[in-house]
């Protein structure tokens, strides 16, 4: 849910948000901080650019403290303020431009845009402001697929992500993990018992959160999600992109953020845990492939995995139109203790993020 600060321009989006039925489901208050004192009261000081990222960042931070008071406990919130300077009745000597920022427990995320003087009118211009206001709404509710914003050539929104403390000392190594609670705060505190599904969530779909109910249930344990911003064989993940995935639980589900990209890394920071994967993820881990082609080298980290005393319990997963189980795959001899299967008749979802990535045409 949030709480909306704007100046200068944005009506239209709070009028767009309120034309949809539902719409107090993310709505708690919205202010036109439209005169000079209004948006000091708001900000606490008086700034030199009226029309900029700092002034947007303190409308945020202002719109997150008072969303967090007005919303129940459980609800994740976030703050919006944008500041805007348009086409008016008069002639403007500087650029027409927008600042955006939106603050949650990740930290401040802000959009900026220098909008092309001459080539609207205070309406289009008006209409592009809102736009961009319910796209940064969008991504912080946690929607991927989101449509091209009106933007006419040269004009660029400028991005930028500046991460909570908490986030900031993961990627300083300052802290192995950072748990993002469904009511949107971080923490470092995790059950004794621990199921634990990795993935890269992009996006997070039913199978996902069906799988993790199914282990929950088969196991007796809390089952949490974790999103590593290393990756073994990909490209770390930038912190702007871990937010995007990340926002996608609130409100939903337990995500662990980690810099763990293999498994005998989370099995060290998470010890007894039982990872949850699908069988294909299972192939690669007893794939002698993936460790030099060494069968002694793939020996060892299974064994490392059992000092630390992790299992893992695998679900089926169609491949190639097959569906492959556990019982498919050839487990060393003598580590099969660390593997259990989930019932087929009790998960059996081909879904994928990759599929879904398809469709959307990403």
């Amino acid at each position: 849910m949030m709480v909306m600060n704007f100046a200068g321009a944005g009506a239209e989006a709070l009028a767009w948000l309120h034309s949809v039925g539902g719409s107090s489901r993310t709505i708690l208050e919205a202010t036109d901080r439209y005169v000079q004192t209004s948006l000091i009261e708001a900000t606490g000081f008086e700034p030199e650019s009226y029309t900029s990222i700092s002034v947007a960042k303190a409308l945020a931070h202002n719109a997150f403290t008072r969303a967090r008071y007005l919303a129940k406990p459980e609800k994740p919130v976030f703050g919006l303020g944008c500041t805007a300077t348009i086409a008016t009745d008069r002639l403007k000597r500087g650029d027409h431009r927008v600042a955006i920022a939106v603050q949650d427990a990740l930290g401040y995320s802000s959009y900026e845009l220098v909008i092309k003087k001459g080539l609207r009118a205070r309406a289009g211009e008006e209409n592009l402001v809102s736009y961009l206001i319910l796209y940064a709404v969008a991504e912080a509710c946690g929607i991927i697929d989101l449509p091209d914003l009106p933007l006419l050539e040269d004009e660029t929104v400028n991005f930028a992500f500046e991460p909570a403390t908490e986030l900031e000392q993961l990627i300083k190594g300052e802290r192995d993990f950072v748990v993002l609670e469904p009511q949107g705060k971080l923490s470092s505190e995790l059950p004794k018992k621990l199921a634990i599904l990795s993935g890269s969530f992009n996006p997070l779909h039913d199978g996902h959160r069906n799988l993790a109910e199914v282990a929950a249930r088969q196991l007796g344990d809390d089952a949490y999600f974790e999103l590593s911003l290393s990756n073994a064989d990909k490209a770390s993940i930038d912190l702007a992109i871990a937010r995007k995935r990340a926002v996608q639980f609130l409100g939903l589900d337990h995500l662990i953020l980690s810099r763990a990209p293999l498994f005998n890394d989370k099995a060290k920071l998470f010890p007894g845990a039982t990872f949850v994967i699908g069988a294909d993820t299972a192939s690669r881990l007893v794939n002698p492939k993936y460790y030099q082609n060494d069968s002694n080298v793939l020996k060892e980290a299974l064994e490392g995995l059992r000092q630390q005393q992790v299992s893992f319990l695998v679900a089926g997963r169609s491949r190639q139109g097959d569906f492959q189980t556990l019982d498919d795959i050839a487990i060393p001899e003598g580590f099969r203790d660390l593997f259990h299967q989930v019932p087929k008749e009790s998960f059996h979802m081909d879904i994928s993020s990759t599929d879904i990535r398809n469709k959307l045409g990403q």
